[in-house]
């Protein structure tokens, strides 16, 4: 019996020096938290770059093809231009997350062609709703297979002009 005693406090004496598994766990995890890259404001978009990919009946929304960036922190970036069927014109630089089914909206364009950054530092939720259409069609048609991107950018662009969706329904 105090062999016995003799070994199990043993064990437990040469287990506690051995380096905890949990906490190093832990502590990889935490270095591996998702962190967001500066942002880079693109060139204007031009009409020549311009490639449509929805039309709601009062919107029709456009990529610039040329703005389209995925970068190392898993964000697609670019250019969307919205017109009104009055007319109306909206440029806006945002990104998609795939991982996330997140959008963000970082900065308006002005018509002197510069750039007015978004008060809203934030992701939101991609909404499916017929308002707000036009992202989740970027992520469910050209952007996103899953959780992950589909493809480099310049596939992605080729999608687009092509009109080919990645999950044909």
């Amino acid at each position: 019996m105090l062999k016995k005693i003799y070994a199990a406090t043993a064990l437990l004496l040469a287990s506690s020096l051995l380096p905890p598994v949990y906490a190093q766990t832990v502590d990889d995890e935490a270095e591996k938290e998702w962190k967001e890259l500066a942002l880079q404001l693109p060139a204007t978009p031009e009409t020549i770059n311009m490639v449509s990919f929805y039309d709601s009946g009062s919107q029709s929304f456009a990529i610039d093809s040329k703005s389209i960036t995925i970068t190392s922190d898993g964000i697609i970036r670019y250019s969307l231009i919205a017109v009104s069927s009055n007319g109306a014109k909206n440029v806006s630089y945002e990104a998609i997350r795939c991982a996330t089914y997140e959008k963000k909206l970082y900065a308006f364009g002005r018509p002197d062609g510069s750039w007015s950054r978004s008060r809203r530092n934030q992701w939101d939720n991609i909404s499916a709703l017929s308002a707000n259409k036009q992202h989740s069609t970027l992520f469910n048609d050209y952007f996103c297979e899953g959780n992950s991107i589909a493809g480099k950018a310049s596939v992605i662009v080729d999608r687009i002009k092509r009109h080919q969706i990645i999950k044909p329904y």
